[in-house]
């Protein structure tokens, strides 16, 4: 039986005078609060509703908003509201129907007692608030946009919330420098890197703004960054955030586009901050590993766009410079987020660059580390697992709760398993290794992938491609789906990845993997890649696509020595 209520009142000084007739909670008592007035919406939380909306009415933005509905329960408290409060916060940004005015300072995953209880109470508030049509999608379908998954208002857990609080104030500090020592954050996958760059983007933004001055949320987490003088020195401030893959800057500029405060144009490509004739204060770099050093290029335009840019840039085109360098040309601060472990093709960032970069941020106690695993169910234990696994390690399945892993020896079964799970919870794909030409790309009637019967398309589109219709009946490729969540993945691990018995090692074939940029040698640098190069590429490549799924992962292995290898491990 439900203990909550929600009461719809006019939001006016008038009716305000009746609350603390109407019910004692409204003057003491924890309380959770939406204002809107159909268009824009704000979210609170107090002890004392009636003084809180007097404040609201005498703001510029809130007092404009037209009702207010309380989320009254006599069972809760100060973190159930906090907890509630964020809850709604980033559900309603990635619904849609409304602006959001509130600023993300205060947006934190805490732990508290009971919490799981609690949860279960804030789902029936949702379709409670949902059934008022203050949500217009159901929670399962919000959970699954970009809008969600990448929103700004996402709540951080606490490893991820010390690193921000570590980042803010390392930047502060040096912000009048000009060249200030580079900011490196590490993370593997699912730590939620990507979630660290666009929360601290709005943030900053919110500062420069002054939104969330007067929102007299003091006890916020990072309320103490909320200053006149943090306000001066950002007022002005050229802020961006660099997205070296195509399909996740498409994706994060419309999730930009539609945040109050963020602009689409301040996501970037490497090229864009390259060519600038401004410089930014600050560059916010994701995926940091797939920046480019002087590499063959994607287009014959790139290549001579790079040598333009570094004879711009540093007055001549030498082969030791990187996209890296340009950034820390074009800017006075960069913040890179990176992990080694996920760059997958020869033009990626080299892993001494890499290095070094890490070694001078760490020099300046400029270095973070993001450890908790937010994505992947199976936790940090089983991203490390799914690495040594490709690399040939023999070790034991660990225990990794209720996260499904499943070897599958027909490749007809697992694509059922994943329309069967995608009916369920939605995002459940296929992707596989670059080890089929891609037919289809110039012959809308070719199939690609043809295997055990089975004839399937890669990804018919290069953006947007895991909500793109179709979807469920394609194979997506690494380069549409890092950086992004699936409920479930069925990985196709490609005939590129084979078990010689002979030698006992996973190993590399040159003649079934068509990523032509994923081999091609560097006759400019004098580098050439051999299969062992390769290997790491691929096998990154498949730890990649393996830590995708939320819930599950799903494995199909071509080769069939080692489907078998694996089979002794997975199961």
């Amino acid at each position: 039986m439900t203990s909550f209520d929600i009461e719809k009142l006019p939001f006016t000084a008038e009716h305000l005078r009746s609350w603390r007739d109407v019910d004692p909670r409204f003057i003491n008592w924890p309380v959770v609060y939406i204002l809107d007035d159909g268009k824009r919406v704000y979210v609170g939380e107090t002890v004392n509703t009636a003084a809180r909306m007097r404040q609201h009415l005498d703001s510029p933005d809130r007092g404009t908003l037209k009702a207010v509905r309380l989320v009254l329960d006599d069972t809760f408290n100060k973190s159930v509201c906090l907890d509630l409060e964020s809850q709604l916060i980033a559900l309603l940004a990635a619904d849609g129907k409304y602006t959001v005015l509130n600023s993300n300072k205060g947006i934190v995953d805490a732990e508290y007692y009971d919490r799981s209880r609690y949860r279960e109470t804030f789902r029936e508030i949702f379709d409670a608030l949902r059934h008022q049509e203050v949500f217009t999608r159901s929670l399962p379908e919000i959970e699954n946009r970009e809008l969600f998954k990448l929103s700004p208002f996402k709540a951080l857990n606490r490893d991820q919330a010390v690193v921000m609080e570590d980042i803010l104030e390392g930047l502060f500090d040096d912000w009048e420098l000009d060249a200030a020592a580079p900011i490196a954050v590490q993370g593997d996958p699912g730590t939620g890197k990507t979630i660290v760059a666009v929360y601290l983007l709005k943030l900053l933004s919110d500062i420069a703004d002054g939104k969330g001055f007067d929102d007299l949320e003091s006890d916020a987490l990072f309320s103490d960054f909320f200053t006149e003088e943090n306000r001066d020195r950002l007022s002005t401030a050229r802020l961006g955030l660099v997205v070296p893959q195509q399909a996740l800057r498409a994706s994060l500029k419309r999730v930009f586009a539609k945040t109050p405060g963020l602009d689409k144009a301040m996501v970037l490509t490497p090229f864009e901050v390259g060519q600038s004739d401004e410089r930014w204060d600050l560059l916010v770099v994701d995926e940091s590993h797939r920046l480019n050093h002087r590499a063959n290029q994607a287009s014959g335009m790139q290549n001579k766009s790079f040598g333009e840019i570094n004879r711009k840039l540093f007055g001549e085109d030498a082969d030791h410079l990187t996209q890296a360098d340009w950034i820390r040309r074009q800017s006075r601060h960069q913040i890179f987020l990176i992990d080694s472990d996920q760059s997958v093709r020869p033009a990626d960032l080299p892993q001494s660059t890499q290095r070094a970069l890490i070694a001078g941020a760490r020099e300046s106690d400029r270095h973070y580390r993001l450890s908790t695993q937010m994505r992947v169910r199976g936790g940090s234990d089983y991203v490390s697992f799914v690495r040594g696994l490709l690399r040939g390690e023999q070790r034991e399945r660990a225990d990794f709760g209720d996260y499904e892993l499943r070897l599958f020896d027909d490749l007809g079964k697992m694509h059922e398993a994943i329309r069967a799970r995608d009916a369920e919870v939605g995002l459940a794909r296929l992707v596989a290794g670059y080890a089929w030409e891609w037919k289809s790309k110039n012959d809308a009637d070719a199939f690609d992938i043809e295997v055990d019967g089975q004839r399937l398309r890669w990804n018919q589109t290069q953006k947007d491609w895991i909500t793109s219709a179709g979807a469920l009946e394609q194979v997506g490729s690494i380069h549409t789906v890092q950086g992004y969540d699936l409920n479930y993945a069925g990985v196709i691990i490609g005939p590129d990845l084979r078990f010689d018995r002979e030698t006992q090692r996973i190993v590399f074939d040159r003649a079934n993997y068509f990523d032509k940029k994923g081999m091609e040698n560097n006759p400019r640098l004098g580098i050439e890649y051999s299969d062992d190069d390769v290997l790491r590429f691929v096998s990154n490549i498949y730890a990649v696509l393996m830590t995708r799924g939320v819930l599950g992962t799903y494995l199909y292995v071509v080769d069939p020595a080692l489907r078998e290898r694996l089979r002794a491990v997975v199961g």
